[in-house]
């Protein structure tokens, strides 16, 4: 990370603010200095009223991401955006239709970004199952990492929804941001592993393949929380970086994990051994854990 950086000069917009991730990032982002514009829905500025900062480095505002102009007014006056998709209130679940949602709230963002003269990074929240998903992913000679894609047809030929949804965004927003000359940097981020986590999470369709071909990742919040920082705060980071802290590939975890999505169910072992079904890793996360080697980690 460049010495000279000093946080407390730059004002950043976070947007969705309302979504776990977005709120730990707005904590996070006063926590280190910055000045920040916490974009929220319609529903979401109740959570931000418990946060305790000067009014003078918390501005709330409500933006639609399929309001342009609403966007825009957030974005005003800010050198760096934090975007992650909240699915709106009336389309909660991710089915065929979510991509044509995701692109088009992407495609809004990015534009506003390229209009807003003092933006110079965008940090855009994607998912590795915009990396994942591939018909090649059991021979390919090399893991899989930030410079793969999955595999539009792949995922529709499958339903899983969610990876259509993040790869198309994602792709619509590097289209943007190269055309228009803005700087982004994308996180492809694994499960993120929360208190709300559920059985009906999207990322989860297709798990047992995601298991059996050892790229089912998770990330803890702070680690997510921190990699984001990185990236905006460091001159050298670029493209894209799978982002993820475990990976489930032993039965142990897989128990663990299931007790985690299921915790009323009885039928569960309660052990397993710990030596058997030992899955190889097939997905790399090097480039992340390179630019946060030096990266001062959040304490709390």
């Amino acid at each position: 990370m460049a010495p000279s950086f000093e946080p407390s000069t730059h004002t950043v917009c976070v947007m969705d603010a309302s979504g776990q991730l977005g709120f730990s990032l707005v904590q996070r982002l006063l926590h280190r200095g910055y000045t920040v514009h916490a974009s929220v829905q319609k529903h979401g500025e109740e959570i931000l009223k418990g946060i305790s900062a000067d009014h003078n480095k918390l501005k709330i505002f409500r933006s639609d991401p399929f309001d342009y102009h609403s966007i825009i007014d957030a974005l005003r006056g800010c050198s760096g955006l934090f975007y992650s998709f909240e699915p709106p209130l009336d389309q909660p679940d991710y089915d065929e239709n979510m991509a044509v949602v995701e692109v088009r709230a992407a495609h809004n963002v990015l534009e506003a970004c390229a209009q807003t003269e003092t933006i110079d990074k965008v940090v855009f929240t994607s998912s590795a199952t915009a990396v994942i998903w591939r018909q090649d992913r059991k021979t390919m000679d090399l893991d899989l990492d930030e410079r793969h894609w999955s595999d539009v047809n792949f995922c529709r030929k499958y339903k899983l929804w969610h990876g259509i949804s993040k790869t198309l965004s994602e792709k619509t927003a590097w289209a943007l941001a190269m055309d228009r000359e803005v700087h982004m940097v994308s996180i492809n981020t694994g499960l993120l592993m929360s208190h709300d986590l559920t059985i009906n999470n999207p990322y989860l369709r297709g798990a047992a393949e995601m298991y059996e071909d050892g790229v089912f990742v998770t990330v803890d919040l702070g680690f997510l929380v921190d990699a984001h920082i990185c990236v905006y705060e460091d001159v050298s980071s670029h493209g894209r970086y799978l982002c993820f802290n475990h990976i489930i590939n032993t039965d142990h975890d897989a128990v663990l994990l299931a007790r985690h999505l299921t915790p009323n169910e009885s039928y569960l072992p309660h052990s397993v051994d710990h030596d058997k079904s030992f899955i190889e890793q097939r997905i790399s996360n090097k480039k992340l854990k390179k630019l946060m080697a030096d990266f001062e980690v959040s304490l709390e």
